[in-house]
């Protein structure tokens, strides 16, 4: 299998393990609740009535199995993910560096485009502006009149946008190169399962069989 299919599995590992851990950690399906009712305490001749839970979960009675499989399933992963480190160190790039390295790229390219946004400009306010005069009495008045707003870009423009495009260049790259690796760069590991198999699927096949695969 190559990187891209690895990293799919991975999160394909991810979403089982999470699965299986939310069934160990709703009590419906790890304790089996019954119910006595005590009928020869009030009537001597009566027997007692013992009643279990109506709410049977689908995987209850299989919490043993379900922990078991959990700890196949880390188990598998853990394979995978020293596979995978493995591939990686053979990459002509820092893979793992190169993505956070890219992703600010990207942001900073972002920036500089919002920057790029901002125009020049000059505006008109009717009524926008105040002055005080002295009116026939003596007396100081305030009065409106309208106000003019320049707004200034405080950078060089040309120079943002050739860092912009610096930016983008060298991102555009390097996710080619990245996806180059993603493709090219094979790992040494069997899958234990199909990637479209449901969880029910490979749970059903490890508790028949003891084993994650057919």
């Amino acid at each position: 299998m190559n990187l891209k299919d690895a990293f799919r599995l991975q999160n394909k590992f991810q979403r089982l393990m999470d699965e299986a851990s939310g069934i160990l950690q709703n009590r419906r399906n790890i304790l089996k609740v019954t119910t006595t009712h005590l009928r020869s305490k009030v009537v001597s001749e009566d027997s007692d009535v013992e009643v279990a839970d109506s709410t049977i979960s689908e995987y209850a009675g299989h919490a043993t199995d379900i922990a078991a499989f959990l700890l196949a399933m880390m188990a598998e992963r853990e394979k995978l993910c020293a596979a995978v480190h493995d591939a990686k160190a053979n990459l002509p790039i820092d893979m793992d560096n190169e993505v956070g390295l890219n992703r600010e790229r990207q942001q900073i390219a972002n920036t500089l485009r919002h920057m790029m946004a901002y125009r020049s400009e000059e505006k008109i306010i009717s009524g926008g502006g105040t002055g005080y005069r002295f009116n026939n009495d003596g007396n100081q008045m305030a009065y409106k009149c309208d106000s003019k707003v320049v707004t200034t870009i405080d950078f060089d423009r040309d120079k943002i946008r050739g860092m912009a495009a610096e930016l983008s260049k060298k991102s555009d790259e390097t996710s080619a190169e990245l996806d180059k690796c993603l493709i090219n760069t094979e790992v040494e590991y069997t899958p234990p399962f199909d990637l479209n198999d449901s969880f029910d699927e490979i749970l059903s096949r490890f508790v028949d069989t003891g084993k994650l695969g057919g």
